[in-house]
């Protein structure tokens, strides 16, 4: 069940608005003043935030600005303004939508799925553009390493090598196969250039390279990621 947080000032909007969500098999939470609203948002975990433009202690517009740059959750900008200026604001601080009171309840209904179905597929999407390999994180998008959260820098081939056996953990490949693979089998050199690619690897991430946690040497055979 997807979970929804709504900030609203206005009881009655805000009862109507979940009333709605929860008649759709949403599970709702409310919050009436922003400050309260933004801590919850920060410190719990939501599909999708309804947010009012105009909350006491804080603003929706601030309390937009601090979620999105912590979180992607998507978010519903509420207001009763109608002024360019004010959409253009919300949207340019990362909300995803914009709505104008008095607004139909359907519509914000078919909105909030609209959204969280898009949000749903860049969550898969950003899954199959990492690979986790223990403390080893590879985003394939920005061909970027992390381990232990601290950004290791690699050559292309490097990286293609690295990224190659990650996300094939558990199978032995030969040099072979992975000079074909990586480099091509049109490409001049030698096999060997596998072995000296995988000692560069090795060194820039395993906490000792002759006794490796991550890229094992499976004698006679090649070499394999562990999981």
């Amino acid at each position: 069940m997807s979970r929804i947080l709504i900030i609203e000032d206005e009881k009655s909007i805000a009862e109507l608005e979940r009333d709605y969500l929860e008649i759709n098999g949403y599970e709702v939470d409310v919050e009436h003043s922003g400050d309260q609203g933004l801590i919850r948002a920060l410190q719990e975990s939501y599909d999708l935030i309804i947010l009012d433009v105009m909350l006491p202690k804080v603003d929706g517009f601030e309390i937009c600005r601090k979620i999105r740059s912590e979180k992607n959750t998507p978010i519903i900008l509420i207001s009763s303004k109608t002024e360019d200026i004010d959409k253009v604001r919300g949207l340019g601080l990362g909300a995803d939508d914009y709505m104008v009171k008095p607004f139909s309840p359907s519509e914000m209904v078919a909105r909030v799925k609209s959204h969280i179905a898009r949000y749903e597929r860049f969550l898969g999407k950003q899954q199959n553009e990492e690979i986790s390999l223990g403390s080893l994180r590879i985003d394939k998008m920005s061909r970027r390493v992390y381990l232990n959260e601290t950004e290791v820098t690699f050559t292309t081939k490097e990286f293609d090598l690295l990224a190659f056996l990650a996300a094939n953990p558990n199978r032995v490949y030969s040099k072979e196969q992975l000079f074909d693979r990586i480099w091509g089998s049109d490409s001049l050199g030698d096999h060997n250039t596998v072995a000296v690619h995988i000692r560069k690897v090795r060194e820039k991430i395993e906490p000792d390279s002759s006794n490796p946690q991550y890229i094992e040497t499976i004698w006679g055979a090649g070499y394999r990621a562990r999981p």
